[in-house]
């Protein structure tokens, strides 16, 4: 226990807490006290003026990150016929209908995207309360029910990302590995913070992104401020 508390302070030295860092900077900051023996995720957290009890307020989308997520995603797609094929020629590594109902159903989930044709839902609607908490159900808005199995395949193993206001107006994401360069780093962080700014509700009151910081897996979190990200995404 000492040594992670003598860790945790070697890392968050140099790190003001109350300062509003440029993101550029933040980047390099977290960058420097990776120390962890695997590939930390670097995350991005933002605090949304949002109240996601409201329905009009709920923030939830998709971002496909323009130098991928680092992570390496298995997908599982429910299709018959020419569109079950489309889906394997995509890469995905799970393709099935009732035989994956199934398999769900006995409690073997091992996949971590699952995407959907529209008929396929009324099949897939019976495994609402076992994907549901787990964040795995198909969704049309975040592009996962979709004709386009092809598409919604290569952006899911190409690193895209899910992003869903949780109830204190918070929402958060991998986008990539500390082992990134910084100039990756900070694309992906700005794709990222653009789609969420796109995906403004429309009860959204006052400031929408209100506050930014960026962190590692093991490491401190950094402040950010908000202008040197939103640079292009008019929040």
């Amino acid at each position: 226990m000492a040594q992670t508390g003598k860790r945790i302070r070697s890392a968050r030295e140099g790190i003001e807490v109350t300062k509003l860092y440029p993101l550029t900077e933040a980047v390099k900051l977290i960058k420097e006290r990776a120390k962890a023996k695997f590939d930390e995720t670097f995350e991005v957290s933002m605090n949304l003026g949002v109240d996601p009890r409201h329905a009009d307020q709920m923030v939830r989308g998709v971002c496909n990150l323009p130098n991928g997520s680092g992570r390496t995603v298995r997908v599982a797609v429910f299709a018959r016929g020419p569109k079950a094929d489309e889906a394997r020629a995509a890469g995905a590594d799970i393709v099935g209908a009732e035989d994956l109902l199934e398999t769900i159903q006995g409690g073997t989930i091992d996949f971590d995207r699952c995407i959907a044709t529209p008929d396929m839902m009324p099949l897939v609607g019976r495994l609402g309360k076992v994907l549901g908490p787990r964040g795995l159900m198909p969704n049309p808005k975040v592009g996962t029910v979709t004709m386009d199995v092809k598409g919604a395949v290569a952006g899911a193993k190409g690193g895209s990302v899910e992003f869903r206001v949780e109830k204190a107006g918070i929402v958060h994401a991998g986008i990539g590995k500390v082992s990134f360069d910084e100039q990756k780093i900070v694309e992906n962080i700005r794709a990222f913070a653009d789609a969420v700014a796109k995906a403004k509700p429309a009860g959204a009151k006052g400031t929408y992104i209100q506050r930014i910081a960026v962190s590692s897996t093991m490491g401190p979190g950094v402040k950010v401020d908000p202008s040197s990200v939103l640079v292009a995404a008019g929040a």
